[in-house]
């Protein structure tokens, strides 16, 4: 007969095999090909948010963010993915229980490690839409703006629909891929408010081979690019570019130029260095794929277009449609 004390041994040793088994999983992205969900069984008209947090500073607005986003009628639920390892367990657990305190379709998930390649995890148990929207715990946009962002998705699911857009280009003096902005076309969406397939969570985490591991390794080696990477994931399968749409009201409270100094700067507030960054980036995807995925696209899709002329109105000059 097995004694208590033998038990007990045995009994952790299972638990810390299992326990690293499954971290190792995760952090490492090793899915086997048909873990993935059966499209039938997703919801087609709602949205699952992502919002992914890692900075103590931000967490009134995200826990602000994350409430707005549940009393959505096209929100089935708010996964807030935690980043950041070193956040010690008390505020994790208050943050937790502030989040389950607000609505009961607002959830926080710690992830297994502190790379980026994490907030594109497919977590099969808690995606249940079609439609994941990634974004970030300092960018707002207005409801109107959310609302028509996913109805121009509704009809472009293969696609990935935003509000930021940046560009791919050519340094034809260094012969180099660069990361830029051009006013006229873009090729890259913006994870700080990005919606696409769910799908596409599972083809970045568990597919592509060797490739796709070196790429989400060069994320890893620089803690940055992974919206550009998720870019080049859904342009090599479809072979067009994102659709930019123009929002109505957008608040960045990360972004550099603000002056009220009340959060900290996310990644792009280092601005040389980020861009640098950001252009090899471009370059080592491209060599470990072999090939350029990313396509320009052009234009911004509006809500509404109006003759925007000048009249007179209480003695002041003002939109006429206004």
């Amino acid at each position: 007969m097995t004694s208590p004390t033998t038990t007990t041994l045995i009994l952790t040793v299972l638990l810390f095999i299992f326990t690293s088994t499954s971290t190792s999983s995760n952090s490492n992205h090793h899915f086997g090909p048909t873990t993935n969900r059966d499209p039938q069984n997703l919801q087609p008209n709602k949205i699952t948010v992502l919002i992914n947090g890692f900075s103590e500073t931000r967490i009134p607005i995200l826990q602000s963010l994350a409430a707005t986003y549940s009393l959505s009628p096209l929100v089935s639920s708010v996964l807030v993915l935690w980043g950041n390892p070193s956040t010690p367990p008390r505020v994790i657990d208050q943050l937790a229980l502030n989040l389950s305190l607000s609505s009961d379709s607002i959830s926080l998930h710690r992830n297994p490690s502190g790379s980026l390649n994490d907030r594109f995890l497919p977590r099969l148990n808690d995606i249940r839409t079609d439609a994941v929207l990634v974004c970030d715990d300092d960018v707002e946009v207005d409801g109107a703006s959310f609302e028509f962002v996913f109805r121009v998705w509704l009809t472009n699911r293969e696609r990935i629909v935003g509000v930021f857009g940046r560009s791919h280009d050519v340094d034809m003096n260094r012969k180099e891929w660069v990361y830029t902005v051009h006013p006229d076309r873009y090729s890259i969406v913006l994870t700080k408010f990005m919606l696409l397939k769910s799908d596409y969570l599972f083809r970045y985490s568990c597919e592509g081979g060797p490739r796709m591991v070196r790429m989400r390794k060069i994320v890893d080696s620089v803690r940055n690019c992974e919206d550009i990477l998720m870019n080049f994931v859904v342009a090599d399968s479809t072979n067009v570019g994102p659709i930019l749409v123009g929002a109505k009201r957008v608040r960045d409270y990360g972004d550099a130029r603000n002056d009220e100094g009340k959060i900290s700067l996310g990644l792009s507030g280092r601005k040389g260095e980020h861009r640098k960054n950001r252009g090899w980036c471009i370059s080592e995807f491209h060599r470990a794929l072999g090939r350029m995925p990313l396509r320009y696209s052009y234009g911004k899709v509006v809500d509404s277009i109006g003759e925007q002329g000048l009249c007179r109105k209480g003695g002041k000059l003002v939109f006429c449609d206004q």
